[in-house]
């Protein structure tokens, strides 16, 4: 993309008075209905599962750790969809795609990045959680205190914003060009780097930078936890005991390859091989279907949640009765 067509930044204020238009899926016109039912349904039902595992945790007296980190996840997960979802859904009712001014795709860039990175870190933290619950048992309860668990939330969420501040503000002090078209249904951060008017590889670095503290380090944390995870199971000769071990770490670890592996096919690559409608596709699953398959996967995977829910259904059907 040449320079010619740029926007000269001479006040910081002209940028935020001209907004970008989100393209979305304005080549689709003719399966605009379809899409917008499937994702409007995919939506009510995301929102449900996790309202649903937030309420049943939330009424619960005693909650483990790895059901506080539950709660937290659903939230996340609640917060993530409500800042793309109705934004896509509305791309889809406008034929030649929708406008959102400049701080509101700065804002959206930041949310997205902040709740995507506050996951990665909880990741990290239920990993640690497994791990003490394996491979020391006898000390997991003076381990895993509740005000550990407080502030392993709380530093979560601080290290996903404080990573996604610094992305936003060096991606939205670059020139934009005039047209300002973006090529995605909300404002990704390859895809307005893309009509970033410069041809500086230094553009590409706080991305890069972002990608080592949300993606890579957290992964090698987790691998490293369950790398010690695998050595204590070594030594367990009961395989019933294995076995049920390792059903516990199951559905953190489904979610785990979910996230990072669409996460790292999506930032984690060359520029040369940047594919708008490839990106979209990843996309798409990465912000509306493994959201929806996180509450189904521990649901169906972890036997505290499902007591959880049938607990919150049983009091739920004695209140209707009485």
């Amino acid at each position: 993309m040449t320079c010619e067509s740029c926007m000269e930044r001479d006040n910081k204020s002209t940028d935020a008075t001209v907004d970008f238009l989100l393209l979305g899926f304005s080549e689709l016109l003719c399966l605009r209905v379809l899409l917008f039912l499937i994702f409007l349904i995919v939506h009510l039902v995301t929102l449900a599962g996790n309202v649903m595992i937030f309420m049943a945790v939330v009424m619960e007296p005693s909650r483990p750790p790895m059901l506080f980190f539950l709660c937290q996840l659903s939230v996340i997960e609640l917060c993530y969809t409500l800042v793309i979802v109705p934004k896509t859904l509305l791309s889809l009712t406008v034929v030649e795609g929708s406008t959102i001014s400049f701080v509101g795709c700065a804002a959206q860039m930041y949310f997205f990045v902040a709740l995507g990175g506050a996951e990665c870190f909880l990741l990290v933290a239920m990993s640690y959680d497994r791990y003490i619950a394996i491979c020391q048992p006898l000390h997991y309860v003076a381990v895993m205190s509740e005000g550990l668990c407080l502030r392993l939330a709380m530093a979560c969420c601080l290290g996903g914003s404080a990573v996604a501040l610094g992305l936003t503000m060096a991606v939205f002090r670059l020139p934009f060009c005039q047209s300002r078209r973006i090529n995605h249904f909300f404002c990704d951060v390859p895809a307005v780097l893309h009509v970033a008017c410069t041809q500086s590889y230094t553009r590409e670095l706080p991305l890069l930078a972002a990608c080592v503290l949300l993606l890579l380090l957290p992964f090698l944390l987790i691998l490293t936890s369950y790398v010690c995870i695998a050595a204590a199971l070594s030594h367990v000769t009961s395989s019933m005991g294995r076995c049920k071990a390792i059903s516990t770490c199951i559905s953190h670890l489904a979610i785990t390859l979910l996230h990072y592996g669409c996460a790292t096919f999506i930032y984690i690559r060359p520029k040369t091989s940047y594919s708008p409608a490839r990106d979209k596709i990843v996309s798409l699953v990465y912000t509306n279907i493994t959201p929806l398959l996180y509450p189904l996967i521990y649901s169906l995977r972890n036997k505290e949640i499902r007591e959880v829910v049938r607990k919150m259904l049983r009091r739920k059907k004695i209140a209707q009765l009485n």
